[in-house]
């Protein structure tokens, strides 16, 4: 089966669907699919293949207004491509317009992977723009889907209360168990960037400086209270807000000592160096980092509105709404090393047994097969 995947970017800057998208398009050809996965970029200049690349990637230009991934290439490539399964990453943007227009002209099912678009706190977040998006930038792509993909049953419940019946696949994402060399080369780069992280047990905030994600308000509750010697340290892409101003932010506020902030660019994830994974976002259609720090072994700390409740049953951490988010840190905090460690282990068994990349693709694949054409 001929697929292809479609998402805006691939820039470590846009998040999980960055890293997630190119995953499954690699673990597909790796099940035999002739997978090919299809991004925009500001130049288009051509992706180096990774050491585990087997799908075939190419990348478009994208041109103004390139908010809405504007991409003529990208367009002209799926009107003069066949393929069996068109397969589109995200909603807004005009790359779904260019997917369903493929889709319908070669007569074949148009997948969607809304990628937490569809979350109530999601759709509220410049609501105007999605309104315009869905009925110009778009039109009629999201009714004419043949399927939909959820990343977990939080989600499909999202697209189900929208009114769409079509047929949905929940698949969660996968996730690769670092080694002891790879979580021995990350401590060694944090110790060298934050020395602290050396002596100092560690939560860890890792993800994009998304306003979802409520930073500001982690940094708030952290301050208010007398946290020991923990150390709070913050990493990931700008966005919304950048490393240099929220550390500006908390040396203001006099936290200095009790909060670190880098930017996360080009440098590895951090989870080696922490003791506890916290995100207390608005929303997240599955969270990535999420299962990436249960995998490297920590037990993380994260809202009811991250689709992750199993954390409790797992004996991996802990899932709160956001109101009992500062009581629960409190206990997470004060709870011994030893009993962090195995939540950690459990965390990494439960991701280990469940989440792999082989079992997203069979899921997606046989889903495929089974649509209307």
């Amino acid at each position: 089966m001929r697929v292809c995947h479609i998402v805006p970017s691939l820039e470590e800057r846009h998040g999980g669907p960055s890293k997630s998208v190119r995953a499954l398009a690699n673990a597909q050809a790796a099940l035999g699919e002739e997978a090919e996965l299809l991004a925009t970029a500001e130049d288009g200049r051509p992706m180096a293949a990774g050491a585990g690349d087997a799908a075939t990637i190419r990348i478009f230009p994208r041109v103004a207004p390139r908010w809405l991934s504007r991409s003529p290439e990208l367009r002209q490539h799926l009107l003069r491509t066949r393929y069996d399964v068109v397969h589109n990453h995200a909603l807004w943007l005009l790359p779904l317009h260019y997917a369903h227009e493929a889709a319908h002209r070669g007569g074949v099912p148009l997948v969607i992977s809304p990628r937490g678009m569809l979350s109530g706190w999601a759709r509220r977040h410049r609501l105007w723009r999605k309104r315009v998006a869905q009925f110009f930038v778009h039109p009629g792509a999201m009714p004419a889907a043949a399927g939909w993909h959820a990343t977990s049953p939080e989600e499909a419940d999202d697209i189900r209360a929208l009114g769409f019946r079509q047929p949905v696949c929940v698949s969660p994402n996968g996730v690769v168990p670092p080694g002891d060399a790879e979580l021995a080369a990350a401590r060694a780069a944090w110790h060298g960037l934050c020395p602290a992280t050396k002596s100092r047990p560690v939560a860890l905030f890792y993800s994009r400086f998304h306003r979802k994600k409520r930073l500001r308000e982690l940094i708030g509750l952290w301050l208010s209270v007398e946290r020991g010697d923990w150390l709070l340290l913050i990493a990931g892409v700008a966005e919304d807000h950048t490393a240099a101003g929220l550390g500006a932010e908390v040396a203001a506020a006099g936290g200095a000592d009790r909060i670190a902030v880098f930017d996360g660019n080009g440098r590895p994830p951090p989870y080696a160096v922490a003791s506890l994974f916290v995100l207390p976002s608005h929303s997240e259609n599955f969270g990535l980092v999420i299962a990436e720090a249960l995998a490297a072994g920590l037990p993380a700390l994260v809202t009811d509105t991250t689709p992750w409740s199993g954390l409790a049953a797992h004996g991996a951490g802990w899932c709160v709404p956001w109101e009992n988010f500062g009581a629960t840190l409190a206990a997470a905090l004060a709870t011994p090393a030893a009993e962090l460690a195995a939540r950690g282990r459990r965390g990494r068994e439960w991701m280990t047994r469940d989440c792999s990349w082989a079992r997203a693709a069979g899921l997606l694949a046989e889903f495929y097969r089974h649509l209307p054409r």
